[in-house]
């Protein structure tokens, strides 16, 4: 066995230490050489050659230095699918955070006065031009939005909830638990089904800070049910000089019916049926960054604003320059299927989406071989993020079922696996016997594509040798 010294002294050394440092390039030989030195002493073979050793601690080395956030393909079927990123940025957001990152802005500062500025002014503007709203705030995300506003209205009072909306979202993040946290008691009214206005109105006292509508974005409840309506509940609580707020949670700012959706609330239609506050999230229908937004009256966005938690809530000039060049975007809606890369995934034609599964198809079929059966399937794509839970988009992509063959030992859970071990992970779904791949939202057919090659340099997918899925 070459010394550590002799594999650092390499041709290959010399570049992993160029290229990544001496400590770190030591570490991996030292770590190379240990496996290799196993291998020879339980199976009796020969050790490589010195550069064969280098080669293999650079791409170690190289394994350990690739981002752990990396890009996949999204073929789930869930367009805004939280644990890959919600929604994908139009290239004019993108330009202006490339933008904010190079440079020194002026997130701060008021270039005309040469004065100390407000953050939030460079997106305030928008925001009330865009939803009639008096004056707003922005903080990091939703949940933040609904924290800052029950703390600031309803700290040491009760805030009033239906019990058929005191939702949870992910990751087990409860409304009760946001608002014990922000200070305020829950006072539930109702039942889970059922609420009346007068349930609303027997339990308004002194001890009342607000009442809050919770939009139910992540889920529906059908059947025997009544709700009380933004605007009835707006009255209820203007006639007991109580504070209303309409948590929308998704942040439609358009009707999305034209793309095939059902109807969801716009933050306008929300002021307008009354709420005093309504608060909602950047990254889900709106198609920006993962920002919370709180607008409404301006007496109480200022009394909101002036909140010492806010500091510790409030969105970097990062997120700012995203939110301000997405909510431009809306200055024109009615091109928003070009620029708005979520807008453009909900609008894409289903025949659009069944040409390119047709054109696909050739191809993945030669990577898989006899193994598996490829075939273009009827898929039904989802919003995701908590958004219009029930809704279906017509979709096509490719389906992949297991070839009856004997001693083939197949699996899908290998398959999935493999796909996802892609240089672009490729992440799709397991339903009903089958691996279907939802090309909705694959904007790169030619990348896709020239990575299926590289399946059959993967660990075998046959006899499920890669695992679960």
């Amino acid at each position: 066995m070459p010394s550590v010294d002799v594999v650092l002294r390499s041709a290959g050394g010399a570049v992993a230490v160029a290229q990544f440092g001496h400590g770190a390039t030591v570490q991996a030989i030292r770590s190379v050489l240990a496996c290799v030195r196993e291998a020879v002493r339980t199976g009796g073979v020969a050790a490589p050659p010195v550069e064969a050793l280098a080669a293999e601690a650079v791409a170690a080395l190289e394994r350990d230095a690739a981002p752990s956030l990396r890009r996949v393909f999204n073929l789930t079927g869930t367009v805004l699918h939280t644990n890959l990123g919600r929604a994908r940025l139009a290239e004019a957001a993108i330009e202006a955070a490339v933008a904010a990152m190079r440079n020194a802005v002026a997130l701060e500062y008021d270039v005309a006065t040469g004065q100390r500025g407000e953050r939030d002014d460079h997106v305030r503007g928008l925001i009330r031009e865009l939803t009639g709203a008096e004056d707003a705030v922005v903080v990091n995300n939703n949940a933040a939005a609904v924290l800052l506003v029950l703390n600031t209205l309803a700290a040491g009072k009760e805030a009033i909830v239906s019990r058929g909306e005191l939702i949870e979202i992910g990751g087990a993040f409860r409304l009760p638990d946001i608002m014990k946290r922000a200070g305020c008691t829950l006072v539930e009214v109702g039942t889970t089904n059922r609420t009346h206005p007068s349930d609303y109105d027997g339990a308004i006292t002194a001890e009342t800070g607000l009442v809050m509508k919770a939009h139910t974005s992540n889920y529906v409840i059908q059947g025997f049910t009544t709700a009380v309506a933004a605007t009835e509940l707006s009255k209820i609580a203007r006639a007991k000089n109580v504070a209303f707020v309409n948590d929308l949670g998704s942040g439609a700012l358009i009707d999305l019916t034209r793309y095939g959706l059902a109807p969801e609330p716009t933050v306008r239609e929300a002021l307008a049926d009354g709420a005093d506050i309504v608060t909602f999230s950047g990254d889900k229908l709106l198609g920006g960054p993962q920002i919370g937004i709180v607008a409404g009256r301006a007496d109480l966005i200022k009394r909101i604003a002036k909140n010492p938690m806010k500091r510790a809530l409030r969105a970097d000039k990062v997120r700012l320059a995203i939110l301000e060049a997405t909510l431009k975007l809306y200055r024109n809606p009615d091109t928003l299927a070009e620029t708005l890369p979520t807008i453009r995934m909900f609008a894409r034609p289903k025949a659009d989406i069944a040409d390119a599964a047709k054109r696909i198809l050739p191809a993945i079929a030669a990577a898989l071989g006899n193994d598996f059966t490829v075939t273009v399937a009827d898929c039904s794509s989802q919003v995701g993020s908590g958004a219009a839970p029930v809704d279906a988009l017509p979709s096509a992509g490719l389906s992949m079922a297991v070839t009856p063959r004997k001693g083939s030992g197949a699996s899908l859970e290998a398959l999935a696996t493999a796909f996802r071990n892609l240089p672009v992970p490729v992440i799709g779904r397991i339903n009903d016997g089958r691996f279907i791949l939802d090309l909705r939202c694959l904007d790169d057919e030619a990348g896709f594509v020239a990575q299926l090659g590289k399946l059959n340099a993967l660990p075998p997918i046959a006899g499920g040798a890669n695992g679960a899925a």
